[in-house]
C-alpha cells in the first residue's frame, strides 16, 4: 500500500494487470479513466475499486498526458520505457512529485486473485466507485496515519487494514438496492440458509451431509435442500464441493503444504480424492495448478 502525492498537471498510466486495486482519495481530485468505459471523477473521501487486468489512467484532467507508467510487479517507467526506479520516491510508502501536492490518494493493490475471493469479486463491474455522500469511510484517518509509519510489522498492519477497507466498501456496494450481488451473498441474510452457509464456510473439513446441516438449522432435510437451491442456485453439497476446491486451489498457490495435508484441511479423505475432484472441475491436476500459479 502506498500514498501518492501530486500537483497538477499529472497523469499515471496503470498497466500492472493487478486483479484488484483500491484507491481512496484523501485530498484533492482525480479522474479514473478505463480504456473502455466512462471516466469517473473522484473527490476527497471517495473510493474506487478497479478490477483488472484491463489498464486505466489516473490524472488531474482527462487531457493530461501520462508522465509515468506502472507495469506488473510495481515496475515504474517513463512513457518511453526508460526506468523510473527511485525517481518519485518521497519517503516511507510515499510516491509522487511533492509531499505538499494538492492531490493525495491512498492506493492498495492485490497482485493475485484467489479462487475464494473471485467468487465475490467476479460480481463486480470493472470500476466500482463509492462517493462520500453515500458512504463515509471510517478507515481513512487510520490508514493515513499508519501508512507513513516505519515500524516493525507495519506491512502486516496495513495489509489487514486494506482487507478491512475492501470488505467494508464491498458490503456498502452490495447493500445498494440495485446491486447485483452473488446469490450466495444475498442468501447469507436468510435465517436458515445463511446459517448453513456459515457452517460450510467456517468448517469445510467437517463431514457434512444435508441431514446434519438441516439439524443444525432446525429444519427438515427436504426444506433445507429446497430453500438452499432456491436462494443459492445450487444444492448444499454442490456448493460445499465448490467451496472446498476453491480453498484447495488457493492453498496450493499460497502454501507449500502437501496435497495430502490440503486434502485433510478442506474435507477430502485422501490426496487421490482431492486430485480427482480438482481435475474434474478445474481441468488440470493440483500440481499443474500449483506450477502455473508459481
Amino acid at each position: 500500500m502506498i500514498r501518492a502525492c501530486f500537483e497538477p498537471p499529472w497523469s499515471i498510466r496503470i498497466e500492472d494487470r493487478a486483479p484488484l486495486t483500491v484507491m481512496l482519495m484523501v485530498r484533492g481530485e482525480s479522474w479514473i479513466m478505463p480504456d473502455s468505459g466512462e471516466p469517473v471523477l473522484l473527490r476527497a473521501g471517495d473510493l474506487a475499486i478497479a478490477r483488472g487486468p484491463d489498464p486505466y489512467t489516473c490524472a488531474d484532467d482527462p487531457s493530461t498526458a501520462p508522465i509515468a507508467v506502472i507495469l506488473p510487479n510495481q515496475e515504474c517507467t517513463y512513457p518511453d520505457g526508460r526506468s523510473m526506479r527511485g525517481t518519485m520516491d518521497l519517503g516511507v510508502r510515499t510516491w509522487g512529485e511533492r509531499l505538499d501536492g494538492s492531490m493525495v490518494m491512498l492506493i492498495g493493490t492485490y497482485p493475485m486473485q484467489g479462487e475464494v475471493s473471485g467468487r465475490l469479486l467476479d460480481a463486480l463491474p470493472p470500476l466500482v466507485t463509492l462517493t462520500s455522500d453515500v458512504w463515509q469511510c471510517p478507515l481513512t484517518p487510520l490508514l493515513s496515519e499508519e501508512i507513513v509509519r516505519d515500524e516493525p510489522g507495519q506491512e502486516v498492519v496495513l495489509d489487514r487494514l486494506l482487507d478491512l477497507l475492501v470488505i467494508a466498501s464491498l458490503r456498502a456496494w452490495f447493500s445498494r438496492p440495485e446491486a447485483a450481488a452473488p446469490a450466495w451473498y444475498r442468501a447469507l441474510a436468510d435465517p436458515v440458509v445463511g446459517r448453513v452457509l456459515r457452517l460450510l464456510q467456517d468448517d469445510p473439513a467437517h463431514p457434512w451431509t444435508v441431514a446434519s446441516l438441516a439439524a443444525k438449522a432446525g429444519v427438515s432435510r427436504a426444506a433445507l435442500a429446497r430453500r438452499f437451491s432456491e436462494l443459492v442456485g445450487e444444492p448444499p453439497m454442490t456448493y460445499l464441493t465448490g467451496w472446498r476446491l476453491a480453498l484447495a486451489a488457493d492453498r496450493l498457490r499460497d502454501t507449500g503444504d502437501t496435497l495430502e495435508a490440503i486434502a485433510r484441511q478442506v474435507g477430502y479423505g485422501s490426496a487421490f480424492a482431492l486430485s480427482s475432484a480438482f481435475k474434474r472441475v478445474y481441468g488440470v491436476s493440483p500440481q499443474e495448478h500449483r506450477t502455473r500459479a508459481a
